[in-house]
């Protein structure tokens, strides 16, 4: 996918066809992008399965087929992922659009076959977050990083259910060949936003579909980075404040995902929010602060980490 990454930005900069407003090679950059941090995250989730001490460990035999579970889901995610870049990028090369395209049976075939990948690569996520349920991380902040992570990326996904739904226009057979849109309330390929594409005139079911997903990425890295932290806050370096913290990020960040999805089915653009979503916004950042607030609050006869072990 990184190389797929750097041959799509050499498209960028050598191919100057357009399609549905975009670069043709805009989408296979950004996809490929997209799938390289995907797997490296769920690579690394799948090494965090360890060695359980005696009191919780499970039969050598299932122990197995779990980590041959893992294994599968990985090896289904690669798969999934690849068929989907596959087509993306044939498109790329042919001038057409890869997404929503029903104009033949073959685009129609290819389109369904998209669909498809998005649901292997849903349940095997899935699969891979159930089975660090069980694991016994480093802190409990680490392990529900990792789940509620999961979870909000498996909500993220879904949400991409939502651009199938047919347009108005799709729906009265004004437009033919074409099935859903990311787009509300105007066509897609209007102005939008550098790199991403967001929709600047008008709601954009990409937003959410990506906020949701990177949580994946985000939330675990919010961990680390709460340890780099404690060597010059002493507070931080109390596990029950940092366990606080990370639940407080994963509420704000779903509240995220629920308000720009939001936003995007009333049509309106991320960039140009009105009265009503920025008091939205302001009341998820000041609940947010209050949170953060009586997270730090330390936790009585709590277990710390001393500076040593924070490096």
């Amino acid at each position: 996918m990184l190389l797929m990454a750097a041959l799509s930005a050499l498209g960028l900069l050598i191919d100057d066809r357009v399609v549905v407003g975009d670069p043709v090679w805009l989408k296979p950059f950004k996809f490929s992008v997209s799938f390289a941090l995907y797997g490296v995250t769920l690579a690394w989730m799948l090494s965090l399965r360890t060695s359980h001490p005696p009191s919780t460990r499970l039969p050598g035999g299932i122990s197995r087929r779990l980590t041959a579970l893992g294994g599968a889901a990985g090896t289904a995610i690669v798969i999934a992922g690849s068929v989907e870049m596959a087509i993306i990028v044939s498109a790329a090369a042919l001038g057409r659009r890869s997404h929503f395209n029903v104009a033949t049976d073959l685009e129609r075939l290819l389109f369904a076959l998209m669909g498809l990948t998005i649901i292997v690569l849903w349940v095997a996520t899935l699969v891979i977050a159930l089975l660090l349920l069980r694991e016994r991380l480093r802190e409990p902040a680490e392990a529900w990083a990792l789940r509620l992570g999961a979870l909000t990326a498996l909500v993220g996904l879904a949400l991409g259910g939502l651009m199938l739904t047919p347009t108005p226009e799709q729906a009265s057979g004004e437009i033919s060949g074409v099935l859903g849109a990311h787009s509300v309330g105007v066509p897609d390929g209007g102005p939008g936003m550098p790199l991403t594409g967001w929709s600047t005139v008008g709601g954009d079911l990409r937003i959410p579909h990506f906020v949701g997903m990177h949580a994946l990425q985000l939330l675990p890295l919010l961990v680390p980075c709460l340890r780099l932290a404690a060597r010059r806050l002493p507070r931080l370096r109390d596990t029950g404040v940092r366990l606080r913290l990370t639940l407080v990020a994963a509420g704000g960040y779903s509240c995220v995902v629920l308000l720009v999805t939001w936003q995007a089915l009333r049509g309106q653009p991320l960039v140009r929010p009105d009265t009503l979503t920025l008091t939205a916004w302001t009341a998820l950042a000041v609940a947010t602060l209050a949170a953060t607030a009586l997270a730090l609050r330390p936790t009585p006869r709590s277990r710390t980490t001393t500076p040593e072990a924070v490096r």
